[in-house]
């Protein structure tokens, strides 16, 4: 069992500098910025967009990164986020119920977890057609042929899931040195390279100038409240604000690093590779006619079109989904970071333990969301409810996450 003189232990409160970014950078890098971004951009607007998400990103995300890390670095030894915050109001003179705060920020995160692990699975899926070559010279009728027979598929959904949550909780259960830093040292380099390869690819083989118009040129009569909110939304989701996990990496800070670089430079990457995705995926849109509005099927339906009709697209095709994978799991290793540390303080478990009950649990309910997509496809479980009549539980999960609990 984890005692109160083992908490500083347990999470390696001496965790190098260099490390602390790489983990950091890796959470906030991820689905958000190469899934999420580009569909986001293409539905709000395009560059106009862009320039109220770095207002955001400047403006709001830089301070609440540094906040939370300064939470988590003086929580005395905690590193849920309910006992961090709890921790700081009690030494304020205030009360200790202000911790239901972080425990409202690890139940985001595990709600967005659950929908993760689920497009996690898709990337992999993915991957591997691109590796056989399913998807060379694929059009659109056969590209949302392929995307709808994955959904329908509850075993292969059930059982990508069950592989990420597995490497998830592995990886987190092993620690700082012996996990995670081990592998955002891989995953991250991979995929800086993967995706530079790719904006290198869609420079020669797409419309580049199209899409620097689109990214850089912002319509200022297009920012509208609609396009304002969709920006602090994607800020909160893709710099990683409010889920409690920098303010459980927090608490491997020592007192002489600097929070206020640390903060710019993780925001600052995290802004990079989105704009690196846009530069990676527009081009290769445009070049061919394919709608920039797709939604989120612009990674999965749209993009495999453009893909099969060019040059290198199987090995290209592969290339880019190996870079969703890598995102993926640096995302998932990120986000189940709190919700181990709160099993293990709320529990008194082991690492190792606190791990695998919380991966038990999110395996568990992450079925739910897979089989939203097949087998519970016409379930509405708060269909009672204003706004969710026709929200299926996946659906309504990540609505309450991205749109109640963050904000």
């Amino acid at each position: 069992n984890v005692t109160s003189a083992d908490r500083v232990t347990v999470h390696e409160h001496s965790a190098s500098r260099c490390t602390f970014i790489m983990a950091s950078v890796g959470f906030a890098v991820g689905l958000g910025n190469i899934w999420r971004f580009p569909y986001t951009v293409g539905d709000s607007g395009g560059s106009a967009f862009i320039f109220v998400y770095l207002l955001f990103a400047l403006g709001i995300g830089v301070p609440l990164v540094m906040a939370e890390w300064a939470i988590g670095r003086r929580s005395a030894g905690y590193t849920s986020a309910a006992a961090s915050i709890g921790s700081l109001a009690e030494e304020a003179g205030i009360s200790r119920h202000w911790g239901k705060v972080g425990t409202m920020a690890v139940i985001a995160a595990f709600m967005l977890l659950m929908t993760y692990t689920v497009i996690a699975g898709w990337t992999i899926d993915y991957f591997l057609l691109a590796l056989r070559g399913t998807l060379t010279n694929i059009d659109a009728d056969r590209s949302k042929a392929v995307f709808d027979s994955l959904l329908a598929s509850p075993a292969r959904l059930a059982f990508w899931h069950t592989m990420v949550v597995i490497a998830t909780a592995w990886i987190n259960a092993r620690g700082i040195k012996g996990g995670i830093e081990r592998a955002v040292n891989f995953l991250m380099p991979a995929l800086f390279i993967c995706l530079v390869l790719m904006v290198v690819y869609a420079a020669i083989s797409g419309d580049m100038a199209q899409a620097a118009r689109f990214l850089l040129t912002p319509d200022f009569s297009r920012i509208t409240a609609g396009t304002m909110l969709a920006a602090l939304g994607q800020a909160f989701f893709s710099i990683g604000i409010a889920m409690a996990v920098m303010i459980t990496y927090g608490s491997c800070l020592d007192r002489q690093t600097t929070i206020s670089q640390n903060a710019f430079i993780v925001v600052g990457a995290d802004t990079l590779v989105a704009f690196l995705a846009g530069f990676a995926i527009f081009p290769l849109v445009f070049a061919h006619g394919l709608p920039p509005d797709s939604g989120p099927g612009l990674v999965f339906q749209t993009l495999p079109i453009a893909f099969g009709e060019l040059p290198g697209g199987q090995i290209f095709s592969s290339v880019f989904f190996f870079l969703l994978i890598a995102a993926a799991l640096t995302s998932c290793i990120g986000v189940f970071a709190p919700i181990q540390a709160s099993a293990e303080e709320r529990l008194g478990l082991s690492p190792t333990k606190a791990a695998a009950a919380a991966g038990f649990a999110l395996w568990l309910l992450g079925l739910l969301a897979v089989f939203s997509f097949n087998k519970l496809s016409d379930v509405y479980p708060l269909g009672f409810l204003p706004g969710f009549e026709v929200k299926t539980f996946y659906d309504a999960t990540d609505f309450i996450m991205s749109s109640v609990l963050l904000p």
